[in-house]
């Protein structure tokens, strides 16, 4: 009987310490516990890249989120939280050119109930390219919990709604 129990013991700590195993981290999301300040203007910038560079807009569509408050939404590159926006809102950053990971998510729980508050993706920059991404939130009560989708956005549909959205600009909260 203690063969069968320092056996059974063996195999289940055994394949805890197997990497294949352990549930991988997200590369585009920055550390859990952080959290932004948000605030937003009635201005709608668009710029061109730096030679060398690319740039990445970032968009938070709320026109599906039937349910206040809205959720204000961190977005990450390659692990590191760059910004966020609330409420229908928008902000770029500038990116040295190559393969980046994308993260968004939500600061806080929606009390909606628990649905989709994170989402992830990855793409290539090219120099002088320009990238839109949409995290587009949606609840309806009718229809199950809160959720949040990442995916990229035509330039075309990007900047008609940049025009109806506001500029977030974001600080980490001490």
């Amino acid at each position: 009987m203690q063969i069968l129990v320092a056996a059974l013991f063996l195999a289940l700590t055994a394949g805890a310490q197997n990497p294949e195993t352990a549930i991988p981290t997200v590369p585009g999301c920055g550390p859990d516990g952080a959290k932004f300040a948000v605030s937003t203007e009635d201005r709608h910038p668009f710029v061109q890249p730096e030679a060398g560079k690319s740039v990445v807009y970032f968009l938070e569509d709320d026109r599906y989120f039937e349910s206040m408050p809205r959720p204000t939404t961190r977005w990450g590159i390659d692990g590191t939280w760059v910004g966020a926006t609330h409420a229908n809102s928008y902000f770029y950053v500038t990116i040295e050119p190559g393969e980046h990971h994308l993260c968004t998510a939500w600061q806080s729980t929606a009390v909606v109930g628990q649905g989709h508050e994170a989402a992830a993706l990855h793409f290539t920059a090219e120099p002088g390219g320009a990238y839109y991404f949409s995290a587009t939130d949606s609840f309806r009560r009718d229809r199950g919990p809160a959720k949040v989708k990442l995916e990229p956005v035509d330039s075309d549909e990007a900047r008609l709604l940049m025009g109806k959205f506001a500029f977030s600009t974001s600080h980490p909260k001490k």
